[in-house]
């Protein structure tokens, strides 16, 4: 017993023995590598503002203001030293870079989750970050952050630590640094902030675009008198002191912008960073303070042409006093892909905020239809000159009617897109199947999810809905002869020395046959010439197709004429571009809801946008063979297709939708 009592006792002696030298062996490895670590980076110039050119290789804005403007320490007032510390790393001056009590207290919370989560960096571990690491949430990442903000705990003191932070952090609306967000925010030196505007700056670095006074104001007042607690709970202030800044406004003011390339083309410029981030991989804040030059394919001519409609008040409906009437824009050379210019809304924007050329997703209402129904029909064969039915139509309880509730018995292909018959329409979608319909729209670069595959589809009918961007894309591969030119709008991403980082390749993909492109082009510039696209004629060749989507069947909207309209559309080209406009209201409700048709507002945009982005080019015609665009009077002789009533579809559509153009609804029985 004895001898089994000193082995025991032995073995822990030999355990605790080889802890203790695997303790030292790694405390003395993590020391040799902490000590090895390069944070010499700190020392180096501040980020430059990069500058986004246009495809002619002019400034056509610049992503932040300019180099930040660095202020010492001894200029920053201690009422937002106090406010940043209380809010982003109370125990900032007792720990070494890393704070374990913060970290033990995190683990735990996430222990209790069963989720991990970021929380528990200290300034000096965001600082880390921000300059030497990505932002993975990995265990691996989360060490060498500890890493190295030991290493720069000591290498630089508190104070210089804090100066470094508050210099390089984004503040929101595109102001990097304390000194620029005083500016942006409160029209002042950093010097001179006061207590409550301390407050909503310190409050800005978690979250830049939604804390934002100017985009949010009763989330950045929340998030400031949160911050104001905090400073209390830390004894930063007294009692009075927190109440009378809790008791205060904002005070946040919006001022002119004196540098003439910030702010410029700012929807523009806003999808160039997301494209850079989605399709290139690039962090915000490399795109921000990279000092790059990003060329794109934007042209200032037909920029200014679409900025000039979208801005002018006389080209749209009168608007509801509490809400804009808005808009979303979008052309395209269909040659080439580019971008040639962009509008994200009407009124005063915000960097970074929604546009509705981009971020929309509305029902296309007939716009759609070249898409899903006559595009795909074409490419199988069918003629501008197939009759199609246009009668009473029931497929399994859903029954379309035209806009102007009327039945013509027969109408050839050429007539429906004309006039936008609706019964045609998804009577031929029926004939040739919805796969194929599906399948074309996904050739354009419209993918539809699995609950659209329903015969609502053929008039736009959409359970999520298009962007301007989507359909001015889509219209291209028309207008280039069956050739899609993927939308884009950056050429090349350059360093401000001319190191090539980013080069855009063509991409152009044959998706349709020429033959197919050419006559829908001879088809939609039918219906500009003789039908519902009318108000989009030129002194130049134009094809184009117009879209509304009728007010959702339901109870908020009942007893509304039957003129009203949610969404307005004209997507359409000349030889030269192809544009897509949207028109609508942000929240559609029964106070708030369109009294236009496709084929006016948006049409008209249209015509304005491109007649004065192609005033001084010459008028060119489409190049489409003489034996594609035939007379209209000899389109009823074709007969190769049947027009007899449709048997069971394919699948059954959809019971509601808010689709049909002009100004009727479709009946839901």
């Amino acid at each position: 017993m004895l001898k089994i009592k000193g082995l025991s006792r032995r073995f822990w002696q030999v355990s605790v023995g080889v802890v203790l030298v695997m303790g030292v062996g790694m405390a003395l490895m993590s020391t040799l590598y902490i000590k090895g670590l390069d944070v010499s980076l700190l020392n180096q110039p501040l980020p430059e503002a990069s500058v986004v050119l246009d495809k002619n290789g002019q400034v056509a804005s610049q992503l932040s203001a300019s180099k930040i403007d660095a202020v010492p320490f001894k200029d920053i007032p201690q009422v937002l030293v106090d406010a940043i510390v209380a809010v982003e790393d109370r125990r900032f001056f007792e720990h070494k870079g890393v704070d374990m009590k913060s970290i033990f207290r995190a683990v735990g919370r996430d222990v209790l989750k069963g989720s991990y989560s970021e929380g528990a960096s200290t300034i000096t571990q965001q600082l880390a970050r921000n300059l030497f690491l990505t932002a993975d949430k990995t265990v691996g990442r989360k060490l060498r952050e500890a890493a190295y903000a030991i290493k720069i705990e000591t290498s630089y003191s508190k104070n210089d630590i804090l100066e470094m932070y508050l210099n390089k952090i984004y503040f929101g609306e595109g102001s990097w640094g304390v000194q620029g967000a005083a500016k942006t925010y409160f029209n002042k030196n950093v010097t001179d902030l006061t207590l409550p505007e301390a407050a909503v700056l310190a409050a800005l670095p978690k979250a830049p675009s939604h804390y934002s006074p100017f985009q949010n104001e009763e989330q950045a007042l929340e998030r400031r008198n949160t911050v104001l607690k905090l400073m209390l709970k830390e004894g930063k202030i007294t009692q009075q002191e927190y109440e009378k800044a809790d008791a205060s406004a904002l005070g946040a003011v919006k001022t002119v912008n004196t540098d003439e390339a910030k702010g410029r083309n700012r929807a523009y410029v806003d999808a160039v960073i997301d494209e850079a981030v989605t399709l290139y991989g690039f962090t915000e804040e490399q795109l921000l303070t990279g000092g790059l030059r990003i060329t794109t394919e934007l042209d200032p001519t037909v920029q200014k042409a679409v900025i000039d409609v979208v801005n002018n008040d006389s080209l749209f409906p009168e608007s509801k006093p509490d809400q804009l009437i808005q808009s979303g824009a979008v052309i395209v050379d269909q040659k080439t892909g580019g971008v040639r210019a962009l509008a994200g809304g009407r009124g005063e924007g915000v960097f970074r905020g929604f546009s509705h050329a981009t971020q929309l997703r509305r029902q296309p209402g007939s716009a759609f239809k070249p898409v899903a129904v006559y595009g795909p029909a074409l490419e199988l064969g069918y003629k501008p000159s197939t009759i199609l039915f246009d009668g009473p139509l029931n497929i399994e309880g859903y029954q379309p009617q035209d806009w102007d509730h009327q039945s013509r018995g027969q109408v050839s292909m050429q007539e429906a897109i004309t006039s936008s018959w609706n019964v045609p329409a998804v009577w031929l979608l029926h004939e040739i199947g919805i796969d194929n319909g599906l399948k074309f729209a996904k050739s354009l670069g419209i993918s539809l999810p699995a609950q659209d595959r329903q015969l609502g589809i053929a008039l736009g009918g959409l359970s999520e809905g298009v962007s301007p961007l989507q359909m001015a894309q889509a219209f291209s591969a028309f207008a280039a002869k069956g050739v899609l030119n993927p939308a884009h709008l950056i050429a090349k991403i350059e360093t401000n020395d001319g190191h090539l980082l980013v080069q855009a390749k063509a991409k152009g993909q044959s998706v349709m046959r020429a033959e197919t492109a050419n006559t829908m082009t001879a088809m939609l510039q039918t219906a500009v010439a003789q039908g519902t696209g009318k108000n989009a004629a030129m002194n130049r060749p134009v094809a184009g197709k117009s879209g509304t989507t009728q007010l959702p069947d339901t109870k908020e909207f009942e007893g509304i004429g039957s003129g009203s309209a949610k969404d307005a559309w004209f997507v359409g080209y000349t030889p030269e571009l192809t544009a897509a406009v949207w028109v609508g209201y942000d929240r559609t409700d029964a106070t708030h809801y369109l009294t236009t048709s496709g084929g006016a507002v948006p049409a008209v945009l249209f015509r304005e946008m491109l007649s004065r982005a192609l005033a001084q080019a010459p008028v060119v015609a489409f190049d489409i063979p003489m034996s594609v665009d035939r007379p209209q009077k000899e389109i009823q002789t074709d007969q190769s297709h049947s027009a007899e009533p449709p048997g069971k579809p394919e699948k059954e559509p959809h019971k509601q939708m808010e689709q049909g153009h002009g100004h009727g609804k479709e009946k839901k029985k």
